[in-house]
């Protein structure tokens, strides 16, 4: 088998492998004519080879397989010429006769032969390389098993084609060729016989100048890709990185602020005064769950449990323990406009249509009690309300981002198909996403909302230092019941029950706590204070969910 460069004798002038230092063109003589000698057995191979004048090797082999042989020639189409240069070759226009097949597959011309005679037509590209002062051709053909006979004759478009070497043998330990010569027309013959498997057959010439055009395919191996590192894309993401810890500079500036404003050691009085009596009246009218989602911009279990004692303290429901763990929920009042949507979602929760009482134990099956409901209603009043910006309001952040991934993926792929330095365009995108994703890490309270919370945490200050003494004793139930659900989203309702532990429930005539059942005959809140802790960790179980809808 004769390959080039470890490839076949079809492709007698394919390994051009590169330039060929300018050297005066050494005409070889006629080698004397070889005397006559019977045909050898074994493989044999006959080849005409023309190089047309657009540069195109124009092969016709024919291949005599012996009854007891076979022939396989495999020639690269890729070729490594240098550390960081490859060569690539073409072969188009198959065609095959007799027992042969032949095909191009894996960057491989392959040719196999059967016993008999098969005929292979074939051609060859980019074979053409310029040198100073000529073109070259250099062909490189390697047995790959024991060769009869090779007879190639060479037909180019110059007659001025000279050789200037041909060598036979091992690497390492070669000969000249035996018979090669050219003839006055510009014909080359090549013929050799008795070649051993693992001996090759190194043929260089050369052509004047501009004989066919040069279209050697070439690539440098070592050269960047589209995607490599270099100077612009080490600038654009240079300056993504200085984008993206402005980004993070002003996102913890602006929590910080947030969290500032939203804390201040301002106290507001919980307590107006009406002559004689007193009421707990909130900021603005702000609502237990709404005060809860305020402080810490998450709706929390703590927050509807809250809304429940709230709807209770303001006679919506009735609360009745039946159990140290279970409590029975009872209608009291329907839902009506003076409750919000998130309110009426809770009582939902809790109480569906037409249904006059539940207990946390029945709650507690498995879809009973559904928690997003609840919590986009929460997150939707504080929108309504002006306290929240509203997470799904397509802002500047998110049309600029969206601007940028589509002008660095629309970058990335203009530059990839010209000039390379792809990446630029992926930085781009990756600071529209950035964009796109600096909402999320804002705070999301409005500046109404911030100076609403900054009331609520003074509320909280005042309510830590309100006592049951400053209260008149008929307004004592009420105003600790009123205020009791804002203890609760702050984690402080034990505190509030102590400083009201000895309130009297019974003092305005009615036994017990007016919208919490159970201690009708107790004169304080000491039995009380140990319940009510485990009933609203019984709610936050009811209502715990991983989700949070606004964020």
């Amino acid at each position: 088998m004769l390959t080039f460069r470890g490839g076949a004798v079809g492709a007698l002038l394919l390994a051009t492998v590169g330039l060929l230092a300018s050297a005066p063109i050494a005409h070889t003589q006629p080698a004397p004519v070889t005397p006559t000698q019977p045909a050898p057995s074994g493989v044999t191979i006959i080849a005409d080879l023309k190089l047309s004048r657009e540069g195109v090797l124009e092969v016709v082999e024919q291949v005599d397989v012996p009854a007891d042989g076979s022939f396989r020639m495999s020639l690269p189409l890729r070729l490594k010429v240098s550390d960081d240069a490859e060569r690539y070759f073409k072969v188009t226009d198959v065609d095959t006769k007799g027992a042969g097949t032949a095909t191009v597959a894996n960057d491989q011309f392959t040719i196999e032969a059967k016993p008999g005679e098969s005929t292979f037509t074939y051609s060859v590209h980019n074979l053409v390389n310029d040198a100073p002062g000529s073109q070259v051709f250099n062909w490189l053909g390697v047995m790959g098993t024991d060769i009869a006979s090779i007879s190639a004759t060479l037909i180019s478009p110059s007659f001025e084609m000279g050789i200037v070497d041909c060598k036979l043998g091992a690497p390492g330990s070669t000969r000249p060729c035996a018979d090669v010569k050219t003839e006055v027309d510009g014909v080359l013959h090549l013929e050799q016989t008795d070649l051993k498997k693992g001996e090759a057959i190194d043929l260089t010439l050369q052509l004047p100048p501009g004989s066919v055009p040069s279209n050697a395919d070439v690539r440098d191996t070592g050269a960047a890709g589209p995607f490599a590192l270099t100077a612009p894309v080490l600038v654009a993401f240079g300056v993504l990185l200085l984008a993206l810890a402005g980004m993070v500079a002003f996102v913890l500036r602006a929590r910080r602020r947030n969290g500032a404003a939203a804390t201040g050691s301002e106290t507001i009085d919980p307590l107006v005064r009406d002559g004689e009596r007193v009421q707990f009246t909130s900021p603005d009218g702000v609502l237990p769950g709404e005060a809860g989602l305020l402080l810490d911009e998450h709706v929390d279990p703590v927050d509807i449990a809250a809304t429940v004692v709230d709807l209770a303290v303001r006679r919506y429901l009735w609360i009745t323990p039946i159990s140290e763990t279970d409590w029975r929920i009872t209608k009291v009042n329907a839902p009506d406009d003076q409750l919000r949507d998130y309110e009426k979602a809770v009582y939902q929760a809790l109480l569906p249509d037409g249904a006059e009482a539940a207990t946390v134990a029945e709650l507690r099956a498995p879809g009973r009690v559904q928690s997003e409901p609840v919590r986009s209603a929460l997150v939707a009043d504080a929108v309504t309300r002006g306290t929240f910006a509203d997470p799904r309001r397509p802002g500047l952040t998110l049309w600029l981002g969206g601007a940028l991934i589509v002008a660095g993926i629309a970058a990335t792929i203009a530059l990839a198909l010209t000039s390379g330095h792809a990446l630029v365009g992926v930085a781009i995108a990756l600071a529209g996403v950035a964009t796109v994703l600096l909402p999320k890490y804002l705070p999301v309270r409005t500046p109404h909302g911030l100076e609403l919370t900054g009331q609520i945490r003074a509320l909280q200050r005042g309510l830590e230092s309100t006592r049951r003494e400053q209260v008149p004793p008929i307004d004592q139930e009420t105003v600790f019941s009123r205020a009791l659900p804002f203890m609760v989203i702050g984690g402080r309702a034990d505190n509030w029950i102590r400083a009201f532990r000895d309130l009297n429930p019974s003092a305005d005539s009615q036994p017990g706590l007016y919208w919490f059942g159970g201690f009708e005959r107790d004169r304080n809140l000491q039995r009380f204070a140990g319940h009510f802790p485990f009933f609203i960790t019984a709610l936050e179980g009811l209502f715990a969910t991983a989700g949070d809808p606004h964020r």
